[in-house]
């Protein structure tokens, strides 16, 4: 495995949810620790499963790994840190600023992008330790920085007062209002992360090529902003053994290796390895060990059969949805579980019966047009393009609020403007126009990845928090975007997800988030399910018995509604495809195999 040769200290393994990158970084860690290296294992992950990989308790101390002399781990609660972090910021005015501009203050403290500089706020100090290196060989992070936090990071610290002065308009910069005093901590963390000496970041993919397309675009972020030391990981390769045996296993081979062949240009020449799909869940030390090899299924062995349980599928959701003859069904989740795929089969069974749909998305690596491939009655396409958007925001903000700036005032706003969040709210605004639409028509709407969607959501509340303000008192009626999504007459959303560990768990955070925001799910879609699409190849029947644990957890923990949509042989592109995702299959009591005995 090249990534593992010659080791710097600082390994950071990123990805998007239910790639491995956690099986990964938890493989890699125990592979060190067994070499007699001494090694901490960090998780920054929201969703983080470390604990259940290694069947212990972690938290947020340092704590030794059972049965494996000299490997420690930590998680890092992202949201216990970003209480951390507000406490910081607000104790200090709180009792002397009025409790209305307190108020504010927390309000603007309490979206994602808080969330994820808080989370560097932790880890900073450990990349920046000098004691701990003196400690350990290797510090493994699952789930480095995102392009989006380390380009806050890097803005001028002359923005601060810019800002208070009113003079900025981006407004996701207000959770960094607490980093001053430490901004020289994060320069050296910044730094730290940018040399290659001491840094090797891990890209994780799957062999697909919506997960490839994530990875190219995170390798041109990063990349943009001096870390270079990059390898990709490609996981869970179906072996050609089994596409012999399985027309489905054969199938996934194909599309996979057609994938690979198709690899975004701009990772082509990343120091590359691929992973074999496993044929058992990687929790437990003797299942790590296997990670790097040793993945064979045992000739003969037996295989105790375990029934599906009985599952609505996609076309019962699509029905209640129809009945309403309009409204807004936004599908939203983690890159990487389908979620353009999904918006277009809804948006395409619901043109079928004949009514009028308008199906767009808001991620800048959704390909709409690819996916449909062909025109359809009733069904118009539409694209909201980020970066042309952006620049519309930027230049209105330019002739507005910088056109009596002397050169230094507008130089900031200009740099203001440069923030990741601008997008957002630039986004919004097309989102806005969008959304008007859905009381005469369906608009169904393809998300963005899940934190830039709450980014998102988060310009929705403050836009109508102002609103309110301005007409509460007025008398005069207003309905604002937000209130269309919280209004579950008006609006739909779906859950995204597959079942494995790592995406139920984010998409269980998800739907934690939108409530905080007023915004209930509707139903919780399932894609992609193995188990669902019967396989005949031993290693995929195996693989198939782990879904049932979290299609449980979907069904009884999770959803008020739920479907599960079966992984397809054929890649659903075209109306005909996209229209099997919906078709009626009724209820399912088929045998599906459950993991080997020991």
């Amino acid at each position: 495995m090249q990534f593992l040769d010659q080791a710097p200290p600082f390994l950071f393994f990123t990805g998007k949810g239910g790639v491995g990158k956690t099986s990964l970084a938890c493989a890699t860690a125990l592979r060190f620790a067994d070499q007699g290296k001494r090694v901490l294992l960090v998780s920054t992950d929201p969703a983080s499963n470390v604990g259940q990989v290694f069947g212990m308790t972690i938290g947020d101390t340092f704590k030794p790994v059972d049965e494996v002399p000299r490997l420690y781990a930590l998680e890092i609660n992202p949201q216990a840190a970003a209480q951390r972090y507000r406490d910081r910021i607000v104790g200090p005015v709180r009792g002397v600023l009025p409790d209305a501009v307190v108020s504010g203050i927390e309000e603007q403290l309490s979206g994602a992008c808080t969330t994820e500089i808080a989370a560097f706020d932790e880890f900073t100090g450990l990349l920046t330790d000098r004691t701990l290196l003196e400690q350990y060989d290797h510090i493994i992070f699952d789930t480095a920085p995102t392009g989006h936090t380390i380009r806050l990071l890097q803005l001028p610290g002359a923005w601060s007062s810019f800002l208070e002065e009113g003079k900025g308009d981006a407004s996701c910069l207000g959770p960094l209002a607490g980093l001053e005093k430490q901004r020289e901590q994060y320069k050296a963390a910044v730094d730290a992360l940018a040399d290659t000496r001491h840094t090797r970041l891990i890209l994780v993919a799957r062999a697909q090529a919506s997960t490839l397309r994530e990875v190219a675009r995170t390798h041109e972020e990063l990349a943009a902003i001096g870390l270079t030391q990059q390898y990709l990981v490609i996981n869970g390769v179906l072996p050609a053994s089994e596409a012999a045996i399985d027309p489905l296993a054969g199938a996934i081979r194909k599309r996979e290796q057609a994938a690979l062949a198709a690899i975004p240009q701009s990772i082509q020449s990343l120091p590359a390895d691929q992973i074999s799909l496993k044929p058992f869940n990687l929790v437990g030390l003797p299942s790590l060990r296997q990670m790097f090899g040793g993945d064979s299924i045992q000739q003969g062995s037996e295989l105790e059969p375990q029934p599906l349980p009985s599952a609505p599928d996609l076309s019962s959701l699509v029905d209640d949805m129809a009945g309403d003859g309009h409204g807004l069904i936004m599908v939203m989740g983690k890159g990487g579980v389908g979620k353009t795929t999904l918006a277009a089969a809804i948006a395409v069974e619901l043109a079928r019966r004949g009514l009028p749909v308008h199906l767009t998305t808001s991620d800048p690596a959704a390909h709409l047009a690819d996916t449909l491939s062909e025109s359809l009655e009733h069904l118009t396409l539409s694209r909201i393009d980020p970066h042309a958007e952006t620049e519309r925001y930027r230049q209105h903000v330019l002739h507005t609020k910088g056109k009596d700036l002397d050169e230094h005032g507008r130089a900031l706003l200009e740099e203001d403007l440069r923030s990741p969040c601008t997008e957002e709210i630039a986004v919004f605004q097309a989102f806005s126009r969008i959304i008007r639409e859905a009381g005469k028509k369906f608009v169904v709407m393809d998300t963005a990845p899940t934190g830039h969607t709450l980014l998102l959501l988060d310009a929705t509340g403050a836009y109508h928090r102002e609103i309110a303000r301005q007409l509460g008192s007025t008398g005069m009626h207003f309905t604002t975007p937000m209130m269309q999504l919280q209004d579950e007459k008006q609006t739909k959303v779906l859950i995204a997800t597959l079942a494995e560990t790592t995406p139920v768990l984010e998409a269980a955070n998800l739907q934690d988030d939108l409530r905080r925001a007023g915004i209930e799910p509707w139903a919780w879609v399932i894609n992609n399910s193995l188990a669902f699409a019967h396989p005949t190849s031993s290693l995929l029947r195996l693989r198939a018995a782990t879904e049932l644990p979290q299609i449980e957890a979907v069904a009884a923990k999770y959803a008020r509604r739920w479907a599960v949509v079966p992984l397809q042989a054929q890649e659903p592109i075209g109306v005909e495809r996209l229209g099997l995702l919906v078709a009626h299959a009724g209820p399912s009591h088929d045998a599906v195999c459950a993991p080997l005995p020991g």
